[in-house]
């Protein structure tokens, strides 16, 4: 269990940091980056949302508001189609709401529009839209992913009904089971030579989020993002060089980082992350995180002994 909290812990925190440092750069061109800062590898704040010093973004403030509300609905077991519990999911939209009404830095456009819509309609999902082909679900979900480790069936369901309240879309969808699978491996203790065996097979049963050759692009398109999150991913084992390369390439780089953070983090733990970077992160965040990581953990431990599978 120590080694699965520190890998737990080295994710969310991996996760907080690439979103702190990617920020700066986002919706920048490599050639833009290199030109104003040669190679960009500091927590400095600023860039378009003009944040503070290791301030976050949504990505992360929607992954806690996610990990505030299943720790507050219970057993994610409980989301059961043969019984229609829709009881953690309106938690779920309740807390995307609250989150919303706070005024966060930043939203997507495909979050807003999903959290209008069950603000005025308060229903779960909103048909398939070409539109919802956006990062925004698969960014949130590391949550849902710490607390249903070792059940796969209730990780499915959760994972799947939290997206579909902003995001409906089936490569949204794939992404989010994907990388989510992969964030559960790497948990359990997943080598650098095995993430690439893994990244190599599922994009042969996910063609349209081929990696090799990169293409280069790492926009808020869900295509976009996997692409360029597996290829750093995959390249680069020292997570700090995973980062870095990764947040030069500029675009939604808030994103990709957390989630090339968040995974490269499970690989080496909290304990092996760069601590310049980790003292720069503010220490609400830090706390908000740390607290959450144990409480989602222990959940999927109790679900474990649950018959709400």
């Amino acid at each position: 269990m120590h080694d699965l909290h520190d890998r737990a812990l080295g994710a969310y925190l991996g996760f907080a940091i690439g979103d702190a440092l990617g920020a700066t750069v986002e919706f920048m061109r490599p050639r833009e980056i290199a030109a104003k800062y040669g190679v960009h590898r500091e927590i400095i704040g600023g860039g378009w949302l003009k944040l503070a010093r290791g301030q976050v973004t949504d990505d992360t403030t929607m992954c806690l508001a996610l990990g505030d509300a299943i720790l507050q609905g219970g057993h994610p077991g409980l989301i059961n189609q043969a019984t229609g519990d829709d009881t953690l999911v309106r938690g779920i939209g309740d807390a995307y709401v609250r989150w919303f009404k706070g005024k966060p830095v930043d939203c997507g456009n495909t979050c807003r529009r999903g959290i209008l819509r069950y603000m005025h309609e308060h229903t779960l999902e909103g048909p398939y839209s070409p539109g919802d082909g956006g990062n925004g679900a698969l960014m949130r979900n590391l949550p849902a992913v710490l607390a249903t480790l070792g059940n796969d069936a209730a990780f499915a369901r959760l994972s799947i009904a939290q997206s579909h309240l902003t995001h409906h879309h089936p490569l949204s969808d794939a992404a989010t089971l994907g990388l989510g699978r992969l964030l559960g491996l790497l948990l359990g203790g997943l080598d650098h030579s095995a993430c690439q065996l893994w990244a190599a097979q599922w994009v042969t049963g996910n063609p349209a989020f081929s990696f090799t050759p990169y293409r280069g692009y790492a926009t808020a398109y869900v295509v976009d993002t996997v692409q360029t999150v597996l290829h750093y991913l995959t390249r680069h084992e020292d997570f700090e060089a995973a980062l870095v390369a990764t947040v030069n390439q500029g675009d939604d780089a808030d994103t990709t980082g957390a989630l090339v953070g968040m995974l490269a983090g499970a690989r080496c733990g909290a304990a092996q992350l760069p601590q310049r970077w980790l003292r720069r992160l503010q220490a609400a965040t830090v706390r908000a995180i740390t607290e959450q990581t144990s409480g989602l953990l222990a959940l999927a431990q109790s679900l474990k002994g649950s018959s709400h599978v």
